[in-house]
């Protein structure tokens, strides 16, 4: 009986072992969109309170690529040590610059502003709460569990929405806004920083990564200003741009089955939106749904950012 348990058991292991794994789709160059989706109101108010347009912000970032070898070699350099190609970071620079914030017209200014950011004495708190006492209350216990930044982080941004958005607990009344908005913008919400538009938080999510990969120490809540200082600094917010453009194709292929290796406007979609383990999900859901009743895969698709970023690739991918 012994024996014949042990030969099913067998059995199973090897027809597991032997069956096809699931296939993974190239999603090819380009558009699927064949105009490019709206941009959003926020963007286009910006730009006229900036006295510019997008295809001059666009000239200007673009400019600052071609003009600036060392930049495109610290580019070049970041994109080996991730595995990805450079054109998804001067994807994703050419994005932020042309629908959020204009371009400085030199690098060195960048690494300026890195070192006054260091001396404001930071800290990330809400109304005297800090980050670092927050996430010890008790809503945060599962959180425990985690022990890679990413996963970390990304657990105490769903207890944060399911938990105390828009809520009052323990008689305090906390804001219907994000959990990035809330606790790791101190000047103004919607802020992000640097050369690459880092948030606090995406940086917090991505150390762990970083520091594997890079050799750069972790980042600790507790200590904005470092935080801040590396989403400043060129040489620093790089890997750290590519970590987050490494971490979407890498969950894209592992979730939903799509290599989005190819389309650098799908990754600078998702640098835009955030939220690339959440979206991989839902796009493997529909899928499952549609290979069931026998239609054809939905593919993902590029928003008005990353449309631009297919738009141009032959000039972006001519920079290196």
């Amino acid at each position: 009986m012994k024996r014949h348990l042990i030969l099913i058991a067998s059995c199973l292991f090897f027809s597991g072992a032997l069956q096809p794994a699931v296939a993974v789709t190239v999603v090819p160059e380009g558009n699927r969109n064949a105009s490019q989706p709206g941009v959003p109101a926020a963007s286009a108010k910006r730009t006229r309170e900036m006295n510019t347009t997008y295809e001059a912000k666009y000239q200007k970032i673009y400019n600052l690529l071609k003009s600036d070898s060392k930049l495109r070699s610290k580019i070049a350099s970041v994109a080996r040590t991730y595995g990805i190609d450079p054109v998804h970071i001067a994807g994703a620079l050419i994005g932020e610059h042309t629908y959020n914030v204009d371009a400085y017209d030199r690098l060195q200014t960048y690494y300026v502003k890195a070192i006054s950011y260091v001396k404001q004495g930071l800290s990330f708190d809400y109304q005297g709460e800090t980050i670092g006492a927050f996430v010890k209350r008790p809503q945060f216990s599962s959180c425990a569990q985690f022990k890679d930044s990413l996963r970390l982080w990304a657990c105490r941004e769903n207890v944060w929405e399911q938990n105390f958005r828009g809520k009052t607990v323990g008689g305090k009344q906390f804001p219907d806004n994000r959990f990035s908005a809330v606790f790791f913008q101190p000047f103004y919400a919607g802020q992000s920083f640097g050369l690459g538009q880092l948030s606090p938080l995406i940086a917090l999510q991505m150390t762990d990564m970083v520091n594997r990969y890079s050799g750069l120490p972790k980042l600790d809540a507790d200590h904005a200003a470092d935080v801040y200082k590396t989403i400043m600094d060129p040489d620093l917010t790089l890997p750290y741009m590519a970590a987050a453009l490494k971490h979407s194709i890498d969950v894209y292929r592992r979730v939903a089955d799509f290599d989005i290796s190819q389309n650098p406007g799908i990754t600078a979609t998702l640098y835009n939106t955030g939220g690339a383990d959440s979206r991989a999900q839902a796009l493997a859901n529909i899928n499952a749904e549609r290979i069931a009743t026998g239609q054809e895969l939905q593919f993902p698709e590029e928003n008005y950012y990353g449309w631009l970023v297919n738009e141009k690739i032959d000039q972006l991918r001519s920079l290196f």
